[in-house]
């Protein structure tokens, strides 16, 4: 058997031959794990692949935490898009503005504060429908939407305004005058409390506590005191 016969019988006798060891890599000071370093860095900041309704939700959450940090004037698809670990493509493909990409995330936050149930009791009624309204002028949404309504010009102003009043205000308003029909049904409520003006009383007190007074000075029994001390004794039979 010749040389080259040989060498072949061999090498299939014995398999490939190992691969070199490959040194480990330093950085440049001579520390060893700078590749791992890189990769890991390059895994955290590598966008997330979410899909649906997660994706979504991390938008959301990374817009309105973008609005109560830095205000609408400074958040940027750009900025959300880094906050959420995702492309901005994915937000363009949805939103053709941060406008519209604000309004759907406040109106996929805020509580509906509508279709509070026949509980037998307007103050019950009552008191769970404000306390979702208070709810939701605590939440992250409502710290959002103060910071839009104290810094946008007045088109824009208008236009978050009108979002608020059809997606919060005239809900809240018609659900209470639900309640007020209920009571006098029961013998509640008097007939003539039953009123447009007075189901606006409950919301305007809490967007003028929100407003003017601030968030952080709402005492914790604010939806009680209203309940009790206000309403209750305008509407009683």
């Amino acid at each position: 058997m010749d040389h080259s016969v040989r060498r072949q019988v061999t090498d299939r006798a014995l398999g490939p031959a190992p691969e070199a060891a490959v040194p480990a890599a330093r950085t440049v000071s001579g520390s060893p794990g700078l590749c791992s370093v890189r990769v890991a860095a390059e895994v955290l900041t590598r966008p997330v692949r979410r899909r649906g309704k997660d994706l979504e939700n991390a938008i959301f959450a990374a817009t309105l935490d973008q609005l109560t940090s830095g205000g609408f004037a400074r958040l940027t698809m750009e900025g959300v898009a880094a906050a959420a670990r995702t492309g901005k493509a994915a937000l363009y493909r949805r939103w053709a503005s941060k406008v519209e990409l604000v309004v759907d995330a406040l109106d996929s936050t805020l509580p509906r504060p509508n279709g509070v149930p026949d509980l037998g009791s307007t103050r019950g009624e009552l008191l769970q429908l404000i306390e979702v309204f208070a709810g939701a002028m605590n939440s992250r949404a409502g710290s959002a939407m103060q910071v839009l309504m104290g810094e946008l010009d007045h088109e824009q102003a208008q236009l978050f305004k009108d979002f608020i009043v059809q997606r919060v205000v005239a809900p809240t308003t018609e659900t209470i005058l639900d309640i007020l029909r209920r009571g006098a049904g029961r013998g509640e409520v008097r007939p003539g409390a039953v009123a447009p003006m007075v189901a606006d009383v409950a919301p305007a007190m809490l967007l003028y506590q929100v407003k003017i007074r601030g968030r952080e000075n709402m005492p914790p029994d604010y939806a009680f005191r209203l309940v009790d001390d206000v309403l209750m004794p305008m509407i009683r039979a």
